[in-house]
């Protein structure tokens, strides 16, 4: 499998536009990660002159400022790929997508446990002198399918590009929800609201509690509020009904705290709470466990803070989400010990290659039906012309007898249509479960890895300082 991305490469913004371009050359042809050289090659021009030649290009054409190049990264799975079938793949990539048109050089990485190639190219095309200019979809349409295409030759697995899409999207939009103080700040804002209604005796008065608190306030058509740090205004409505500007006159003007107490008690509690069990204490904890625990429960007085001021300690909110996963895999598989840790790693190590071979498998026993999956489309793309045959329309006939001549080849081979979709969804949903699987195992693999790094960081720095101690102390002790 493997992922291409692109990258671009902009205007270093000094006098030396170029800058940038020609860091990015030379860091991909690096002798070091490219087996002195070997894995390195260009197209229209030559690597050790690439810059110079691309510069030329952008003079000729009195194009030399703004976007410079572009960088593209094309990453295998590891243990997939050899480096020179990877760069056979890359270089075919490249004639393909460029050859015709712009000035490229490329390599292949193999000093990572990934394999990996770049390509970068220049920005104008030296033949029309027009600007490359990527749009929206065409990763999706032109540039990974490309890829996925190349790696079916070489006997490679493939990526789903509409899944991987959407996953894309996702974190995306989880990204953008963190940037804004969604996932963060939602509940925060809510609490320090609470606490304003509570304060106030006027509506006035509570906005004058909030802009002490840090808020900025917007008073148009709806009532919004951004805490410091925060980069856009969130509508007050959009927390829910107790929320809105009439609701939170409505709230001040009845100035009972008892309701508040009983909108809590009543489950619609304004304050954030742990998911239930998540942070409660496991019993008979012990080793690492403990230690995770501790951490978990230090990192947990952020409730204690004030929560207009949330942008100050985010990066501890990230520690406090990465402490309690990483006690929950503790707990969840009974581990106490730095050695019991470490053979679970070598466990998820090991189910990680037993997926990929898994995976390998199914795409090999896959390809060997997709002649009858071809066949099959085909008969779903004359279904409709066979009907209207069928029903007495002789103007498709020759779609007919197409239909039917594929029809015996299915017959032929032992099939029928129906047989071969289920066979597909077959497929389909096995490559699917074990993408699942190995992506989990995957997860855990690098958790536990990085729990692993940790503590014995943390072990010899300990035995560091005990040894430190002891010198001291011996050196402290009165000569005899």
């Amino acid at each position: 499998m493997a992922i291409t991305k692109i990258l671009t490469i902009n205007d270093s913004g000094v006098k030396f536009a170029g800058k940038h371009l020609k860091q990015a050359i030379e860091y991909i042809i690096d002798r070091e990660k490219t087996q002195g050289g070997r894995f390195v090659t260009g197209i229209n021009c030559q690597p050790e002159n690439a810059f110079c030649q691309m510069k030329a290009t952008k003079i000729k054409y009195g194009k030399t400022d703004k976007r410079q190049g572009y960088h593209l990264i094309i990453s295998f799975e590891e243990g997939e790929v050899t480096p020179d079938i990877a760069f056979e793949i890359i270089g075919k990539f490249v004639e393909e997508y460029l050859g015709q048109s712009y000035e490229a050089v490329y390599s292949v990485h193999d000093n990572t446990a990934h394999v990996h190639g770049h390509i970068i190219f220049n920005s104008v095309n030296y033949a029309t002198g027009r600007k490359y200019r990527y749009e929206k979809g065409d990763w999706a349409k032109i540039i990974q399918p490309i890829t996925n295409r190349l790696c079916e030759e070489y006997g490679l697995s493939t990526i789903d590009i509409e899944e991987y899409g959407k996953q894309r999207n996702e974190r995306y939009k989880d990204w953008n929800e963190f940037r804004d103080g969604k996932l963060i700040w939602r509940d925060m804002i809510k609490r320090d609201l609470d606490a304003c209604v509570m304060q106030s005796n006027s509506f006035e008065e509570f906005i004058d509690l909030l802009v002490e608190k840090g808020y900025d306030i917007k008073q148009n058509q709806y009532l919004a509020v951004k805490p410091q740090g925060m980069q856009r205004f969130c509508r007050c409505k959009s927390l829910g009904e107790d929320y809105t500007e009439e609701s939170i006159r409505r709230r001040i003007a009845e100035d009972l705290l008892t309701s508040y107490a009983n909108r809590n008690r009543k489950g619609n509690s304004y304050e954030v709470e742990a998911p239930k069990d998540e942070f409660l204490r496991r019993t008979k904890l012990s080793g690492i466990q403990k230690t995770y625990y501790a951490r978990v429960c230090r990192i947990r007085r952020l409730e204690k803070l004030p929560y207009s001021k949330a942008w100050q300690y985010r990066e501890e909110i990230r520690k406090l989400q990465e402490y309690h996963e990483r006690y929950l895999f503790l707990v969840k598989n009974d581990i106490h010990s730095l050695v019991e840790l470490v053979a679970v790693s070598n466990n998820l190590e090991a189910k990680v290659k037993e997926c990929q071979t898994e995976r390998r498998q199914l795409y090999r026993d896959k390809r060997r039906f997709e002649p009858l999956f071809a066949i099959v489309d085909k008969m779903d793309r004359f279904f409709p012309a066979e009907q209207s045959y069928q029903g007495g329309d002789t103007f498709f006939e020759k779609e007919h007898l197409q239909y039917e001549m594929l029809r015996k080849e299915l017959d032929r081979q032992g099939y029928t249509k129906t047989e071969l979709k289920a066979i597909r969804k077959q497929f389909e949903g096995k490559i699917s479960g074990n993408y699942e699987k190995r992506k989990a195992a995957g997860r855990n693999l690098r958790l536990s890895k990085c729990m692993i790094d940790e503590i014995r960081s943390g072990l010899e720095l300990a035995e560091s300082r005990q040894q430190e101690m002891d010198r001291t102390n011996r050196e402290e002790q009165p000569k005899r």
